[in-house]
């Protein structure tokens, strides 16, 4: 783990999640307005939107290309929210030099499995009906985001030409070995297992799918995908088992790992393999975006 990361990890006292007396509305509300505290990039547009009753938010850079895509915020389906990831989305608007549109899906436990698919499933159907920002359009995700943000490429095979995801949340029974190689991680199993239990409503969700996405039998339907991985990210192995199968599947598949990192690094700026791999995906879907055709 590089020093810069290890001490972020060191330095982390955040709450026991779960735990006696812990507070989650409180928990989110501190989250949110610590983020928009922060320092944010300017872009040309910020708008909040009503996609058929999902709220959303559109950003978009200045001098925008042709494109669009929708990004599916982490925060294990139950934590932040589109003002949490607010920055990291400007950041990546800037770098796409294309809007971007953050989908502020309904969590858990509030609403559990399928609300939050089911949101993106909405913003696609409302694009699709020509009554959002104009494509051609991809899809994008970090974390339990990156699972919303597969999911919605596998339900919908043919709407996105691309799908980025950066260190994927897939596996409910953190079965693979990257859970077991020790405590420094910055992301505890039973921090993991929290939040699959408030994202499943009954044991029998673990199989599906549509919350499982390394069990779903179409992943050749999905179009050109990008896969980032942590190499101190207990999600690493099951990150890197989905490209593995992709490309098996046949489809066009990158795979990378970020050295020395940890989960959550993408999103705040002071890492300093952020701002790469914030440029590493741009390029990526801008490649994809770009082409001419359907």
């Amino acid at each position: 783990m590089y020093p810069e990361v290890r001490a972020a990890v060191e330095a982390d006292a955040g709450p026991v999640l779960g735990a006696p007396g812990f507070d989650l509305a409180a928990n989110r509300e501190e989250a949110r307005q610590a983020n928009l505290r922060l320092p944010r990039e300017e872009v040309a547009a910020v708008e909040d939107l009503d996609a058929a009753g999902v709220r959303c938010r559109l950003f978009t850079p200045a001098d925008a290309l042709p494109g669009l895509v929708v990004h599916a915020h982490g925060g294990g389906f139950v934590l932040n929210d589109i003002d949490v990831h607010d920055g990291i989305c400007r950041r990546f608007a800037n770098r796409l030099r294309r809007p971007v549109l953050s989908v502020d899906y309904r969590r858990p436990p509030e609403d559990p499995f399928p609300a939050a698919p089911d949101d993106l499933d909405t913003v696609v159907r409302w694009l699709a009906a020509g009554r959002g920002p104009e494509g051609p359009y991809a899809v994008h995700g970090d974390s339990a985001g990156a699972n919303l943000a597969l999911v919605a490429a596998l339900r919908n095979p043919g709407f996105f030409r691309a799908v980025a995801l950066v260190y994927p949340f897939l596996d409910p029974h953190n079965s693979f070995p990257s859970w077991s190689e020790g405590p420094g991680s910055g992301f505890d199993p039973s921090e993991a297992r929290w939040y699959w239990e408030q994202y499943a409503r009954t044991e029998a969700d673990y199989d599906d799918p549509d919350l499982a996405p390394l069990r779903s039998d179409r992943l050749d339907t999905l179009p050109p995908t990008f896969v980032a991985t942590a190499e101190h990210d207990p999600l690493r192995d099951e990150g890197e088992e989905l490209a593995r199968r992709c490309a098996e599947a046949g489809v066009e598949t990158v795979g990378i790992r970020c050295l020395g990192q940890t989960h959550g690094f993408w999103r705040h700026a002071h890492f300093t393999a952020s701002e790469p791999l914030v440029r590493q995906v741009a390029g990526w879907l801008d490649q994809h975006l770009e082409r001419v055709g359907p």
